[in-house]
């Protein structure tokens, strides 16, 4: 079998789809079931866990590296959009949002924090929402940090600054 080039490097900061940004700390080799697997090992510093991915399955489970800044700037214009609420009943858009939030996709979770934020004069989120609001911004937060190599209090600021210059005051 030949040996295909790593996708990652150590020290390098990726994106596990259903944990966020981690950084890569270790590629180690372990005996599992008498095969020899090469691993790749993600440190989650914020969530205090540790992850190991066989690298061969790294592109499958959809690891990727920290969005490139053309992406980062998509992310932060879908931020200034209207807000897209569904008419769905709440456990099917619940579901959606989930889906976007562990797909990943900066954009994608982007939507989740645009469609679910809510400004001091608008109702009051359910818990779920705020779960889910809060899980998206988490996750948007951490990875423009990364990509911008800065703190996730500025990345935060950053986004907050967005969102509300959006909100409209009531008529």
């Amino acid at each position: 079998m030949a040996k295909k080039k790593l996708a990652f490097s150590l020290k390098e900061h990726v994106v596990y789809p259903s944990h966020g940004v981690g950084q890569v700390i270790d590629i180690e080799t372990q005996e599992i079931a008498g095969t020899e697997l090469e691993l790749f090992v993600i440190n989650f510093a914020k969530d205090k866990m540790t992850l190991r991915v066989p690298t061969h399955k790294a592109e499958e489970v959809g690891m990727r590296p920290l969005a490139p800044p053309d992406v980062v700037s998509k992310a932060m214009t879908t931020l200034k959009g209207k807000a897209k609420v569904k008419r769905a009943m709440w456990s099917r858009r619940a579901q959606e949002y989930e889906a976007k939030i562990n797909s990943g996709d900066l954009i994608a979770i982007a939507e989740v924090v645009r469609d679910l934020h809510r400004s001091d004069d608008q109702r009051e989120q359910s818990y779920s929402e705020r779960q889910l609001y809060e899980a998206a911004l988490d996750r948007l937060t951490r990875e423009i940090a990364a990509v911008n190599n800065a703190e996730e209090a500025m990345a935060s600021e950053e986004i907050m600054s967005i969102l509300m210059s959006r909100v409209t005051p009531a008529a």
